[in-house]
């Protein structure tokens, strides 16, 4: 995978990718959401292949179909994990699986429902949060009418994080923005809407694949 451009606050060498493939995919029926395709590839595959330029390495979140994953996985060698608790917890449990096993100073997530995510995600987010001297980035968009809309799992964590994520899961806890208010979050705005347009059903990929 290629370094870091020089608008990266944070060098290449320094992030792991992660896809938060995990949910239960009740949206879409109970599917495994990651691997339904768009344009023949799965999703999954879809945001595997923009992340990679992004980081060092690559791991991706699944709690079930991992043989699946591993194939979808290999030409990047992204390692897959599961959630360490039961009963599909929510994407921070996925987070928490892969800042536990990420090599890196930083892990850089996107969703699996993603395939258009921003090519300069990883370098926007280091950028902010090296500026803001904070250990959590994520990224927003504002409309032509000024309205802001969150995009909380499209991340950048820094490590270190683990122990205090593991103990506010342990409290019981789920919701990924009650966890970063526990932190000072860089909140950085892209412009393009669409990069991080989310999949939510069989019927709107469908519309997506014959488009």
């Amino acid at each position: 995978m290629p370094s870091s451009s020089p608008a990266s606050a944070i060098p290449t060498a320094a992030l792991t990718g992660l896809v938060l493939a995990g949910g239960r995919g009740q949206r879409m029926g109970g599917v495994d959401k990651g691997l339904q395709h768009l344009h023949g590839q799965p999703l999954a595959a879809h945001v595997l292949a923009r992340l990679a330029p992004q980081v060092s390495a690559l791991a991706i979140s699944a709690n079930r179909n991992h043989d699946v994953y591993a194939e979808l996985g290999a030409p990047w060698y992204a390692q897959v994990i599961a959630d360490t608790l039961p009963d599909y917890p929510g994407p921070l449990a996925g987070l928490l699986a892969g800042l536990r096993v990420a090599g890196t100073e930083w892990l850089l997530s996107a969703p699996c429902d993603s395939p258009w995510l921003p090519a300069d995600l990883g370098a926007r987010l280091a950028a902010a949060v090296r500026a803001q001297n904070t250990l959590i980035a994520t990224a927003t968009t504002v409309n032509a009418a000024g309205e802001v809309s969150l995009h909380p799992v499209f991340a950048l964590v820094h490590t270190s994080l683990a122990g205090d994520l593991a103990a506010f899961l342990d409290a019981g806890e789920r919701k990924v923005r009650a966890w970063y208010a526990r932190h000072t979050a860089a909140e950085v705005v892209f412009a393009d809407e669409r990069a991080f347009y989310n999949v939510n059903s069989l019927q709107e990929l469908a519309e997506l694949d014959r488009a």
